[in-house]
C-alpha cells in the first residue's frame, strides 16, 4: 500500500478553509473511488485526472486508487481540486518528491491533455492558504495576476500538469506574478457633463458624502441616468483591504481578466429591472453564487426604472441594507456574502412617463399604483428623495456644471472628517453609524433636534427615518465643515425625507 497528499483549498462564499487530499494505491481491481462529499463536477474529475496524468507522460497506477477529501463533512464544489488529485497520486506512486508537496497548495482544474485551466475564486483560496500559514501557492496562469495580489505567500503560476510536476522533482521554475500598477481610476464621465437639476447634483454630493441610499423620480430623459453613473466618480478610491474585499467576491464571480486584476473604485452594479431575487441577491445550484447586491460591496448599486421591478425582488433588499451581508442557503451549504452598497433607486413618476407631467394621461390611482410597489419599509430605508424637472432650456445651452474633481475633493474632505470622528468606533462612514450611538454617545442639543422630535411626535418620521435622519445631518455638517449639525443641518435632513417620490 502506498499513500500520497496534497493539499488545495475549498471557498465557502468569500471564506476558504484547507481540504487535504490523501490518494491511497491499495489492491483490487484498476478504478477510482472519490470520497469526501464531492459534488458532480468533482466527481468527474476523476476521468479528468487519470487522462491528464496519462497524457502528460506520467505512468497511471494499475490497480484501485481511493481519493478521501478532508474534511469530510465539507461540501466540495467544482474543478479546483484536479491539480492536487494528479499530484496526490503522483506523491502515492513515488513519481513526484514530497519535499515541497507539504507546503504548497495547488488550485486549478486539469484538461484531457493535462493542460492547466482557471478556476472562479482564486484570490479568496490563495488569502485563505495565506491565513492558514501555506508559503506557497500554484495557480493557472490565467489566474497569476490575480493571485499575485496577495503578500506573505509566495506565488506561483503553470500551465500545464508537466510544469507542475517538474517543479516539484526540482527539474524546472514556474512563472512568479509580474508587478501590478493599478494605474487611473477609469472614467464614467464627468459631472459637469450633467446640466441643471442643482437639488439632484447636490443630493449626489450629499450621498457620496455620506454613503447615503437616494432615490429620483421624474420624467424620462432629464439626467437620472446620468447622475448615476457619475457618482462612483467622486467617491475616493477604495482603501487596499478594500480592493481585497471587492476583488474577491468578484474572482467568485468569475469576472475578474488578467488584464485587470484588481478592482481599485467603488463598483457600479446596474441590473436590468426584469432581475429575479436570485440575480440580485446570489443564488443558483450548488454552492450560491454572488447576486448584484455583494458584486455592488463598497460600491453603487443602480436600480433604474424600479418601479417596474417585481415586488418580491425589491423587498428581498431590505435584509442586505441592513445587514450589509447576504447569507443564502443551497443544497451544499450557505455562503455568505458581504453586501455593504449604496442604492440608488430612479423611477418615472407613471407608466406613460411623458416628458411634460400637464400631458400624463394616466388615472390618480394607476399613478399611487405604479409607485406604490416600492413599499413603505423599503422607502424607510432610502435617505434622499428627489424629485426632478425638465430642464429649462437656458440651462441646456449655457449652463457648465461643476466638475466631478471639485466634488470629489468636497466628498473626499467630508469623508475624512467622518473617519476621523467615527474611525475609534469602527466605523468609516457616517451611514454606517447605528442608531444608538447617534442617540446616545453622539446625542445633539435639544435645540437642535427639535424638529425631528416635532415629526416623530406627530408620527410623520418612524425611528428609523430618525436615524437615518441623524446620519444625514452629520454628513450635512461635514460637508460644511462643522464640528456637529445644528437647526440648519437636521432641517434639510428632514426635507430630503419629506420630498415626494410621486
Amino acid at each position: 500500500m502506498a499513500l500520497g497528499r496534497a493539499h488545495s483549498v475549498a471557498v465557502t462564499g468569500v471564506d476558504g478553509q484547507i481540504v487535504e487530499i490523501e490518494a491511497d494505491i491499495g489492491r483490487g481491481l484498476p478504478g477510482v473511488h472519490l470520497v469526501g462529499l464531492p459534488d458532480t463536477a468533482l466527481q468527474e474529475s476523476r476521468d479528468r485526472v487519470r487522462a491528464a496524468v496519462t497524457n502528460s507522460g506520467a505512468k497511471w497506477p494499475e490497480s484501485r486508487v481511493t481519493l478521501a477529501l478532508s474534511p469530510a463533512t465539507l461540501p466540495k464544489v467544482g474543478s479546483v481540486y484536479d491539480l492536487a488529485l494528479a499530484c496526490a497520486v503522483l506523491d502515492a506512486a513515488r513519481q513526484v518528491p514530497r519535499k515541497r508537496l507539504e507546503h504548497t497548495v495547488l488550485l486549478g482544474e486539469l484538461a484531457l491533455d493535462g493542460r492547466l485551466r482557471t478556476v472562479r475564486g482564486v484570490l479568496p483560496a490563495v488569502l485563505a492558504a495565506k491565513n492558514a500559514g501555506w508559503s506557497t501557492a500554484v495557480v493557472p496562469m490565467p489566474a497569476l495576476a490575480e493571485a499575485g495580489l496577495v503578500d506573505g505567500i509566495e506565488v506561483l503560476g503553470a500551465d500545464r500538469l508537466t510544469a507542475v510536476t517538474d517543479w516539484l522533482q526540482g527539474k524546472g521554475e514556474l512563472a512568479a506574478p509580474e508587478p501590478f500598477d493599478a494605474g487611473t481610476v477609469s472614467a464614467r464621465g464627468d459631472l459637469s457633463e450633467v446640466v441643471g437639476q442643482p437639488d439632484a447634483r447636490w443630493a449626489i454630493e450629499v450621498a457620496a458624502a455620506g454613503a447615503h441610499h437616494l432615490m429620483l423620480t421624474g420624467p424620462p430623459g432629464i439626467g437620472k441616468t446620468m447622475l448615476a453613473q457619475r457618482l462612483p466618480g467622486i467617491l475616493p478610491p477604495l482603501s487596499e483591504r478594500e480592493a481585497l474585499e471587492v476583488t474577491a467576491i468578484h474572482s467568485v464571480a468569475g469576472l475578474l481578466t488578467s488584464d485587470c486584476p484588481l478592482i481599485t473604485e467603488a463598483p457600479f452594479i446596474a441590473p436590468h429591472h426584469t432581475s429575479s431575487v436570485s440575480a440580485l441577491v446570489g443564488g443558483g445550484s450548488g454552492m450560491a453564487k454572488p447576486g448584484a447586491v455583494s458584486r455592488a460591496h463598497r460600491g453603487i448599486l443602480f436600480l433604474d426604472e424600479c418601479a417596474e421591478m417585481g415586488t418580491k425582488a425589491l423587498e428581498a433588499l431590505r435584509t442586505p441594507l441592513e445587514d450589509g451581508e447576504v447569507r443564502i442557503a443551497r443544497r451544499d451549504g450557505v455562503a455568505c456574502y458581504p453586501a455593504r452598497f449604496q442604492l440608488i433607486l430612479a423611477a418615472n413618476p407613471c407608466p406613460c412617463a411623458p416628458a411634460r407631467e400637464t400631458d400624463c394621461v394616466c388615472a390618480p390611482t394607476i399613478r399611487r399604483r405604479y409607485l406604490g410597489r416600492l413599499s413603505g419599509p423599503l422607502l424607510d430605508r432610502v435617505d434622499l428623495r428627489i424629485r426632478m424637472k425638465a430642464v429649462a432650456t437656458g440651462a441646456l445651452m449655457d449652463e457648465v456644471g461643476e466638475s466631478t474633481e471639485d466634488v470629489r475633493g468636497r466628498v473626499s474632505a467630508a469623508r475624512s472628517a467622518a473617519t476621523e470622528r467615527w474611525g475609534p468606533y469602527g466605523w468609516r462612514t457616517n451611514a454606517e453609524v447605528p442608531g444608538p450611538a447617534l442617540r446616545q454617545r453622539f446625542r445633539l442639543p435639544r435645540e437642535a433636534v427639535a424638529p425631528l422630535e416635532r415629526l416623530l411626535r406627530k408620527g410623520v418620521v418612524t425611528a428609523r427615518g430618525a436615524d437615518r435622519a441623524l446620519r444625514v445631518a452629520w454628513t450635512l455638517a461635514d460637508l460644511a465643515g462643522l464640528d456637529a449639525p445644528g437647526t440648519d443641518q437636521v432641517t434639510t435632513a428632514l426635507e430630503f425625507r419629506d420630498r415626494g417620490v410621486g
